[in-house]
């Protein structure tokens, strides 16, 4: 199996579902798109004309609970970090995420209904070699008690994610996972997004978290899991921030050559390591060659100089 090229959709999939925050009906269809396109965003139904927007770090508007994406008109997608991360992490490189509301819907709360809208349209490679952001030297980001850090790293994507709450029955947990198609799938792209019961009428208050349910969200109060159905995994919390991490990292536009680590983090503290690392050119270089099974051989020639390393087959089949 190679893993040199770039890949997109074979065709359009379609899922339909709620805001979490929102709690507005909105369908989705995610669809093929052209060599080196990245990721765009296409919303429709609004008065005029449709309008798109690239999920790169530069459009974010905002990182309050959700990864919202705009433009200089205001905001235009909402809560797009599942979506996001489902197409990063199952290894499409290039795609059209089309809706008709201002918020990706929640669906079961994890990336899953993505998962199979994805498995649905099917991956097809394309003929241009993909391109990876490969991390030089580590960048690292504090905001209060929480802290990232990216640094280079030889094997792929890694992430480790560190959680804390006060709340006892969520406590500390920990997730550190490397990056492939079969790994994404199995152990994080179906953990759901999580909350307390205690904030939901400050939530509700402020216009956030009206569409959100036990149908898609995992509550907790002060003793218990509220869910009657339980967890999917024990850790489903510290697993669901992994989740977020692959989603907000995608907005980097191309796949990341690092390992990130994220202590008591979110969307802002992603955003936040991610503006930093793209901001510092020495920090990074973009790297194309053949991608290989772990191995130590040059992989890349970029500007007359041989990249070295390993580039994981952790960015999706070579399928047709």
């Amino acid at each position: 199996m190679k893993f040199s090229r770039q890949t997109t959709l074979r065709a359009q999939a379609t899922v339909a579902g709620v805001g979490v925050h929102s709690g507005l009906p909105v369908t989705l269809t995610l669809g093929p798109a052209p060599i080196d396109a990245g990721f765009i965003f296409v919303r429709t139904g609004l008065e005029g004309s449709d309008r798109e927007v690239q999920a790169t770090a530069e459009q974010v508007i905002a990182t309050d609970l959700a990864t919202v994406l705009g433009d200089r008109n205001g905001p235009l997608v909402s809560t797009a970090e599942h979506v996001l991360a489902a197409l990063r992490g199952m290894g499409v490189d290039n795609a059209t995420i089309e809706l008709d509301g201002p918020e990706v819907p929640i669906m079961d709360g994890s990336a899953a209904a993505f998962i199979a809208a994805i498995d649905q349209a099917g991956i097809v490679t394309q003929s241009a070699q993909r391109r990876f952001i490969q991390v030089l030297k580590p960048i690292s980001v504090k905001i209060g008690d929480s802290f990232g850090e990216i640094r280079p790293y030889a094997n792929g994507f890694r992430a480790e994610v560190e959680i804390d709450f006060t709340n006892p029955v969520i406590g500390q947990q920990s997730y550190t996972f490397e990056l492939s198609p079969e790994r994404f799938r199995r152990e994080v792209g179906r953990a759901r997004t999580f909350g307390l019961m205690c904030d939901v009428a400050r939530l509700w208050s402020a216009g956030y978290a009206l569409g959100a349910s036990f149908d898609n969200t995992v509550v907790f109060d002060e003793e218990r899991l509220l869910n009657t159905e339980g967890l999917r995994y024990a850790d489903e919390c510290a697993r669901h921030k992994v989740l977020d991490v692959i989603g907000d990292l995608a907005l980097a536009g191309l796949p990341l050559l690092g390992a990130y680590r994220s202590v008591r983090g979110g969307h802002k503290l992603n955003h936040a390591v991610l503006t930093a690392l793209l901001a510092d050119r020495t920090a990074w270089r973009v790297v194309e060659g053949e991608a290989v099974r772990r191995t130590t051989r040059p992989v890349a020639e970029v500007g007359g100089s041989i990249v070295g390393g390993r580039i994981a087959a952790a960015y999706g089949p070579d399928v047709s």
